[in-house]
């Protein structure tokens, strides 16, 4: 682990921070922004281009707690992933939605006729969206490695070669994804409050002040980051597969493309599950000689989906974890939807 890695050792010191809810204090990078969430709330602060800032709060209850599934092991993990895709496709929205309200006003200004309101998606919209974003990532990260693995190699009565093989295509296309979309200058600055939002988060968990200036000082590496999560998911499918696929050759005697397909894919829910179940357990114990070789993978695929962040990229995001936290009002970067608002600066910087 390098010094910049070394800088916060996550061992939490917030006395509101409770280690058997690891996922209590999260976030996301957005459009010019950050989300956040905390128990009970989201609240998800943006830049606008005149350098306003604009937060939109809301309360919040996963499905995972308003149906009582939090005790239960692999479900809860398997719940919470579509739960929480759900509420960054709709966060992401809204980020979008006021990127879109500040080109109108360019537009307006030159002259143009555009409807200054801020419009957003419905929900039936929104589901629509992750239901769409569900089958893409799919068909890339599960079907086309089980299709390449079946046609490059002839691994298919193996069942653990040919999943590692799958694995490692799945892997490599992760890779060169993210590779590839870091060298957008749009991405890279989404990737910057990135590691604005885990800076903001070490603040909190370390007993830090929210401020700026405190949370620079921290790594911008954090064990409970997506990014970690969808490594650990792809390890753990070439397990997981392996063991499925050698149970179902007991049964049919022998693996065909098919039969994977129609087995695999119903199982990727209980993959997520497992998967948040292990770096649920690592993030507890990443403290230990043992915990940072298990998350070292996961910070290091970190060097490419996070980078440092500017000072006013951080102010975002401590805006929106002190917003999340209730420990600001978020009614005073409220943005006033009325026609007549749009042109006036209707949010106050901290």
């Amino acid at each position: 682990m390098n010094d910049e890695a070394k800088k916060s050792s996550w061992v939490p010191t917030n006395p509101n921070y409770d280690p058997n809810k690891p996922m209590q204090i999260g976030g996301q990078a957005v459009i010019e922004g950050v989300m956040m969430r905390a128990p009970g709330s989201v609240a998800t602060a943006v830049r606008r281009a005149n350098g306003d800032i604009v937060v939109k709060k809301e309360s919040f209850v996963s499905w995972v707690e308003r149906f009582g599934l939090s005790k239960i092991p692999i479900v809860r993990g398997a719940i919470g992933l579509v739960d929480m895709m759900y509420l960054g496709i709709k966060t992401l929205n809204f980020s979008a939605e006021v990127a879109m309200l500040d080109e109108n006003q360019d537009a307006k200004k030159n002259g143009q006729n555009v409807d200054g309101k801020l419009k957003t998606q419905s929900n039936f919209a929104i589901v629509g969206s992750l239901i769409f974003a569900l089958a893409v990532g799919i068909g890339i990260f599960f079907i086309t490695p089980l299709v390449l693995a079946t046609e490059l190699f002839q691994l298919e009565q193996k069942a653990f070669e040919f999943n590692l093989t799958a694995g490692m295509i799945r892997i490599a296309i992760l890779l060169g994804y993210l590779g590839a979309i870091s060298m957008l200058k749009d991405i890279r600055r989404l990737f910057e409050y990135h590691g604005a939002e885990h800076k903001a988060v070490f603040a909190f968990e370390l007993n830090d002040s929210l401020i700026p200036q405190a949370a620079q000082k921290h790594t911008r590496f954090h064990p409970r980051c997506g990014t970690s999560f969808l490594l650990i998911v792809m390890i753990v499918a070439i397990l997981s597969f392996s063991v499925l696929d050698y149970f179902l050759m007991k049964l049919f005697g022998e693996m065909t493309l098919f039969l994977r397909l129609v087995t695999h894919l119903p199982f990727i829910p209980i993959v997520g599950g497992i998967a948040y179940e292990f770096i649920k357990f690592s993030a507890k114990h990443s403290t230990t000689w043992w915990g940072r070789i298990i998350v070292a993978p996961g910070l290091w695929l970190q060097r490419i989906t996070t980078k440092e962040p500017a000072e006013s990229q951080l102010e975002i995001a401590l805006v929106a974890l002190r917003c999340a936290l209730g420990l600001e009002d978020a009614e005073k970067y409220q943005l006033r939807l009325t026609p007549a608002a749009v042109d006036e600066k209707v949010m106050s910087n901290v």
